[in-house]
């Protein structure tokens, strides 16, 4: 990271550990949604933000949130909504690593999981909370989260929480906070609803409005070929071996049409991954989890299971089935050509698909001519198999780099040996050397507990802790995955 992005960030008068955890994540510069929206809610303000996807506005919140959080507090002093349970996971992974190094816990609540565990996780230490309305609520109405200490409210992507029908949730939320709680909405689009939800619930607003820039729309080539029912794979077959693309996601209209194209290109030979709402929940996680490692390079989705979820360096979309909306339309295309990439957007049309078609050129203000679909040539076909054939390079994680000098223990022992965080604390401060700020994140399950130490100190305690006793008794130590 340059002096000049170091100075950039220094404007907001960040801590070391916030600017720190920035340079390990690979952040060059503020986006324009982050320049407008971070010194807003550094400010103590209410924010209603209208932005485009791919404008990097999770970390236009992530990072004035995380400053502002007191790491002493126990209870959550933040809330995030998402409307999916994707976007949760996705948006509390960055929310984590920005924090990293602020030691900052942040749990999850979503469906699809026990929700006894997450119970047992909010008891402990928690300091910004990510979660489905449904799900949140679920917590609030057993008490499991407390409001009380919240001082900060993101309402993200609530156009689509909107469509997804959870805006009563919202508002419930929205009537249980105290009044001195700062919030921020994150809308793609402001429809009557979302101003209505904001004029009755969201008082002295600042209101940053950022439309699509015309360097982003440039970004994106869009090609459209004309199709036929009876010959559409076909068809497809063509562009991708035409295309070759690097990293794909594939829209369908429907969880029916995902299977049925999930299975095509499996007979084909083609490794792929699918994403719909019928998965559970576990698989719909490790399939993004594993197109982001690089694992396959065609991923086919829905459109509400691929909403808002960052993979990065897209290189193409593709629309199989051509959107049913406007918006719609313009979603799918920009998972790719983000953060300065340059990438391809290709839809088959059908001669059923041509009002829509439409629809979306006005929308857009922008003509979009439907082309013959060209035939693959010999050698874009053998090109196209040898690298289907090449093993998938793996991909780093994002934050990666932020677990140097982290060593992550795991402890025999938890919740049913009366294990606590401060018998862990206590034991291993009484080590020469080691003191409370190397002790990062300590997560008590029922049967384990899981401690990070942090400033390259993780050997020296993993080799204390083999004859020193916790809680009076010696414990099984032994190094495991970082986060």
């Amino acid at each position: 990271m340059t002096n000049q992005t170091e100075n950039e960030f220094n404007n907001y008068k960040l801590s070391e550990e916030i600017l720190d955890a920035l340079r390990l994540l690979g952040y060059e510069r503020p986006t324009r949604i982050q320049q407008e929206v971070i010194p807003v809610i550094l400010a103590g303000k209410n924010t209603v933000a209208k932005a485009p996807t791919g404008s990097g506005k999770t970390a236009a919140f992530a990072i004035p949130i995380c400053e502002k959080i007191s790491w002493e507090e126990n209870a959550p002093q933040a809330l995030i909504l998402e409307p999916t349970r994707e976007l949760a996971e996705q948006v509390k992974d960055e929310v984590f690593r920005i924090g990293r190094k602020k030691r900052l816990k942040v749990p999850a609540l979503f469906g699809g999981f026990p929700i006894d565990k997450q119970i047992q996780t909010l008891r402990q230490k928690s300091h910004i909370v990510v979660g489905t309305p449904g799900r949140v609520m679920d917590h609030i109405r057993r008490e499991s989260l407390k409001l009380d200490k919240v001082k900060y409210l993101i309402i993200d992507e609530a156009d689509l929480m909107l469509d997804m029908g959870f805006i009563d949730e919202v508002k419930e939320i929205l009537s249980l906070l105290g009044e001195d709680c700062k919030i921020s909405l994150f809308s793609a689009t402001l429809k009557p609803e979302i101003q209505e939800l904001v004029n009755t619930h969201i008082r002295d607003v600042v209101l940053i409005m950022q439309e699509q820039k015309e360097e982003m729309e440039k970004a994106i080539c869009q090609v459209l070929y004309e199709a036929h029912k009876d010959t559409k794979f076909d068809t497809f077959l063509n562009i991708l071996m035409e295309e070759n693309p690097g990293c794909c996601i594939i829209f369908c209209g429907t969880k029916e049409m995902v299977n049925v194209l999930f299975q095509k290109l499996r007979r084909a030979r083609i490794f792929c991954g699918m994403l719909h709402g019928d998965m559970e929940q576990r698989e719909r996680l490790k399939t993004v989890d594993a197109f982001r490692r690089g694992c396959f390079r065609f991923l086919i989705a829905t459109d509400v299971a691929a909403r808002g979820i960052d993979f990065a360096d897209i290189t193409h979309v593709v629309n199989y089935d051509f959107p049913t909306g406007r918006e719609t339309y313009v979603h799918r295309i920009g998972r790719t050509g983000r953060n300065g990439n340059t990438g391809r957007a290709i839809s088959l049309v059908c001669e059923e698909d041509r009002h829509m078609l439409r629809m979306v050129e006005a929308y857009m203000e922008q003509e979009l001519p439907v082309l013959e679909c060209p035939s693959a040539s010999q050698e874009a076909e053998d090109v196209f198999w040898k690298s289907q054939r090449r093993k998938a390079e793996r991909k780093p994680g994002k934050g990666e780099a932020l677990n140097e000098g982290i060593m992550r223990l795991s402890i025999g022992g938890g919740r049913k040996s009366k294990i606590r965080p401060g018998d862990i604390v206590g034991t291993i401060c009484s080590i020469d050397g080691v003191e409370v700020s190397d002790i990062g994140i300590i997560d008590i399950r029922d049967s384990l507990s899981y401690v990070e130490i942090l400033n390259e100190k993780g050997s020296q305690v993993l080799e204390c802790l083999q004859t020193r006793p916790i809680k009076g008794k010696l414990r099984k130590v032994r190094r495991t995955r970082p986060l």
